[in-house]
């Protein structure tokens, strides 16, 4: 069969890692994902759409006939990081890792249901659930570990940041900044994070009823871990008139049930929210990097 990557697969790989790049990977992806494919003796059912952002997902089914997802990630997006943090985890609050697999890229995985997020759910349960999931994901790394920190991932995001030419932009992006200098220097805790974590990121299963995946793992505190959960369905904070009293009070819910300081969980998601609303200005998707960045101006 074919292998078209979704056209979301194809647009981010673009915006995160240059065009030229995201186009000679998945121009050999036919050729990658047939030999992923043929090594591991699976029998590929379809490509997930809208699927993932970092790699092409396949439903697939083993030599056995049991069901399987095969996820395929080009070597710039950094599987290994993904594989040891799922190996870690051993499928506590997370997707399972079924293979040891060759260093191919491909991670073959349990199957899930694609088609049911927690973004199906009223938003007060799909928020309970996602506290109960993420809570599960916070454990300490292992000794060995080669993931990279809060500090280092986000001093790059910052130095891209700082050559912010919008001058409008300028006291949000000051604001943030100033942020993420105090937070990564008074930071203590040393926790394995997904790094990726919200609804769309947390699927249904039947060996749990919800678990993680996508993870873009590193080492930190655990409040950088929800601030993407925090602007969940931000479109429909910004639609509400209640908008920016319900943004605070999310903030407030998810660090009480967690048991997280509240302002150490507002000022990553005040940072986290206006890096992504300046680099999605930049790719040119003008009305969700504006959605972000009035969000983050809530904070």
């Amino acid at each position: 069969m074919g292998f078209e990557p979704p056209q979301r697969l194809v647009r981010t790989l673009g915006e995160r890692y240059g065009e030229t790049t995201a186009a000679e990977w998945l121009g050999q992806l036919p050729g990658i994902a047939g030999e992923a494919v043929a090594r591991r003796e699976l029998e590929v059912e379809r490509v997930i759409a809208p699927g993932g952002r970092s790699g092409l997902v396949l439903l697939v089914r083993r030599s056995d006939g049991s069901p399987a997802t095969l996820k395929i990630v080009p070597p710039f997006a950094a599987p290994s990081p993904e594989r040891a943090a799922l190996a870690h985890w051993k499928g506590w609050g997370a997707v399972e890792l079924l293979d040891a697999g060759d260093d191919d890229g491909a991670l073959l995985l349990e199957r899930l249901h694609p088609e049911v997020s927690l973004r199906s759910l009223p938003e007060a349960k799909s928020l309970l659930e996602a506290a109960g999931t993420v809570r599960r994901l916070w454990v300490d790394p292992p000794g060995d570990h080669g993931f990279e920190t809060v500090a280092e991932r986000t001093a790059r995001e910052a130095a891209a940041l700082r050559t912010n030419a919008d001058d409008t932009l300028a006291p949000l992006v000051s604001a943030a900044l100033a942020a993420r200098d105090e937070l990564c220097a008074s930071a203590t805790e040393i926790r394995l994070l997904h790094g990726a974590f919200g609804q769309g990121k947390v699927l249904a299963g039947d060996r749990a009823p919800w678990l993680a995946v996508g993870p873009e793992p590193l080492v930190g505190e655990r409040a950088y871990d929800l601030a993407r959960l925090v602007r969940d369905r931000v479109e429909d904070l910004v639609a509400a008139s209640s908008g920016a009293s319900s943004a605070r009070r999310r903030v407030n819910r998810l660090a009480d049930s967690l048991d997280l300081d509240r302002e150490r969980v507002r000022g990553w998601t005040l940072f986290r929210a206006v890096e992504s609303g300046v680099r999605t200005l930049r790719a040119g998707r003008r009305q969700s990097g504006e959605l972000l960045l009035e969000f983050a101006g809530w904070l």
